[in-house]
C-alpha cells in the first residue's frame, strides 16, 4: 500500500504504543489528495492508526486516522458520505466519487445531496517556522488529552519536528463539525481542514 514499509512503534492518544506500518510522510503537499465519496469505503484499504464511532438520533460516525491523513464516513439511513485525505498510492475506488482535487492552496468545497444532506469544507495549508511547528505540536496534544484523537509517528522526526494528525469532532444532533491537523515536518507545513455535516 505504501512506498514505506518500515514498520516501528506509533504513539497514540490513549498513551498506548502499537506496533504498525509506518506512514509515508516526505512527500510534497501537492502530492495529498482530497476525495469526497458517496459512498462507505472498505477499512482494508487503509493502514488504520486510530478512529473512533460516533452515533447521533440523526447519523452515525466513522472516524479513521490513517498517517498523517484521515478518512471521516458518515451515515444517515440510506445516504453515506466518505471525506478522504489520501497520499500519494492509496488505492481509492472510482465508484461513488463526488469531487477529488489536489492540495494547492486554500479551497472549499460545498455539496448538497437528496434528502436534506449536506456537506461543507475547507482548508489551508500553513507554513510554519520550527518554533511554531513544535508548539502547534504541544498544544494539539494537550488539547487531545480531553478530546479528539491524535497519532505521532516520534521514529519519523526530522529535524527534532514529528509527524502527527489530530481530528478534532463536535457531534451535535444534525450535524458533524470536523477539524484536523495533519503536520509534515520535512516541510514544516501543516494542513488544516474544517468540514460540516449536516443531516436538517
Amino acid at each position: 500500500m505504501y512506498n514505506n514499509t518500515e514498520v516501528s512503534r506509533v504513539h497514540l492518544s490513549d498513551g498506548n504504543l502499537y506496533t504498525m506500518e509506518l506512514p509515508q510522510t516526505n512527500i510534497t503537499i501537492e502530492e495529498l489528495t482530497f476525495n469526497l465519496f458517496q459512498r462507505p469505503l472498505h477499512p482494508e484499504l487503509f493502514q488504520i492508526y486510530a478512529k473512533r464511532q460516533l452515533r447521533t438520533g440523526k447519523y452515525e460516525a466513522d472516524i479513521w486516522v490513517t498517517g498523517c491523513t484521515h478518512v471521516v464516513s458518515v451515515f444517515a439511513g440510506d445516504v453515506c458520505l466518505s471525506e478522504v485525505i489520501s497520499a500519494p498510492g492509496q488505492m481509492l475506488p472510482r465508484r461513488g466519487l463526488i469531487e477529488r482535487f489536489q492540495f494547492h492552496g486554500p479551497r472549499s468545497h460545498k455539496c448538497t445531496l437528496s434528502r436534506g444532506v449536506s456537506y461543507m469544507t475547507d482548508f489551508q495549508v500553513e507554513k510554519m517556522s520550527p518554533n511554531l511547528y513544535r508548539q502547534s505540536h504541544t498544544d494539539l496534544e494537550k488539547f487531545a488529552r480531553n478530546r479528539g484523537v491524535f497519532v505521532k509517528f516520534p521514529e519519523l522526526e526530522i529535524g527534532g519536528l514529528q509527524p502527527f494528525c489530530y481530528i478534532d469532532f463536535e457531534a451535535r444532533q444534525t450535524e458533524l463539525h470536523i477539524h484536523t491537523f495533519a503536520a509534515y515536518p520535512d516541510q514544516v507545513t501543516m494542513i488544516k481542514t474544517q468540514s460540516l455535516f449536516d443531516f436538517q
